[in-house]
């Protein structure tokens, strides 16, 4: 009688049992295999874009990082309804499993305070859509302009991760953003100091610097990754010795800083060239900020 019960119990609850795991495993599978093809299709576009000196859209930027949400939650889901239906085929009755799961909720919800700051950080990081895969972002802490930066990589719910200009890969937990600066969000701008000696004829230096980035605004080259006419600002402070020029130039999302170079190296050539010096302290600088 117990052989018939134990046989009974495998044909009719183990075997199920294994055919249920099997095929959420085939489902999960499958599942890796769409989204791999979906981030395939993706890159492709974003090389194309790239190659074609154009700048990925913010749809893009968003469709990836929904897609690895998407991915992981799918995946989540498969194994957690496979694991309930497979217990119950067991002949487990699942209203036993209640208190025992009441218990290991709790030590896991304070053992895990910190997987569940991440998850839910990473939950408004995409329905705010704060920044994307591709985006080229800064974290630091409240107040500081200092910080990371990097290329975003990859956005799940529990961390983000950034390729830095050296190559290095940096993982960040999603609750550890406390200030996060889009570098790379609708349009970006190059602004250039440039300080001049006070005894040179100033109107002259200014037309000057503005008939240089117009030229190379009005390039090919550079015509597709600059939004509008550069404009000089004027004197933007007076120092002993010498003031400061500064020239605003709007550009592309995640451009600025070829820009920014390019546009460093012909001010510094046109004033070699008219022989006008800049004083030795402070050199020119070129920073950059970016708008959203």
């Amino acid at each position: 009688m117990e052989w018939r019960e134990l046989d009974h119990w495998l044909c009719n609850n183990l075997l199920p049992t294994i055919v249920l795991l099997l095929g959420a495993a085939l489902v999960g599978r499958l599942v890796r295999w769409l989204a791999a093809r979906y981030r395939e299709a993706l890159d492709r576009e974003v090389r194309d874009l790239i190659e074609g000196g154009g700048v990925v859209s913010e749809r893009t930027k968003r469709a990836r990082a929904v897609g690895q949400a998407v991915e992981w939650s799918t995946m989540s889901l498969v194994y957690f309804l496979a694991g309930l239906l497979g217990l119950r085929q067991l002949g487990i009755p699942l209203t036993s499993l209640v208190a025992p799961a009441t218990v290991a909720g709790v030590a896991i919800g304070f053992g895990a305070q910190q997987v569940v700051g991440d998850l839910l950080a990473g939950f408004f990081l995409f329905t705010e859509h704060q920044f994307g895969v591709g985006d080229l972002i800064r974290l630091s802490t409240a107040g500081q302009l200092t910080g990371i930066s990097g290329t975003v990589e990859e956005l799940t719910l529990r961390v983000t991760k950034l390729r830095n200009q050296q190559g290095e890969l940096i993982v960040i937990p999603n609750s550890a953003l406390r200030q996060v600066t889009n570098l790379s969000k609708d349009w970006s701008r190059v602004v250039v100091d440039i300080p001049i000696p006070v005894e040179e004829d100033l109107r002259r230096v200014i037309t000057l610097i503005g008939d240089v980035a117009s030229r190379m605004a009005a390039e090919d080259t550079w015509r597709a990754q600059i939004i509008g006419e550069p404009v000089v600002a004027g004197v933007e402070t007076i120092e002993v010795g010498y003031v400061q020029l500064r020239l605003l130039v709007r550009t592309l999302p995640g451009r600025q800083f070829d820009v920014g170079r390019e546009l460093r190296l012909r001010v510094a050539l046109a004033l070699r060239q008219e022989q006008i010096r800049t004083p030795a302290e402070p050199t020119a600088t070129t920073t950059t900020t970016t708008s959203s």
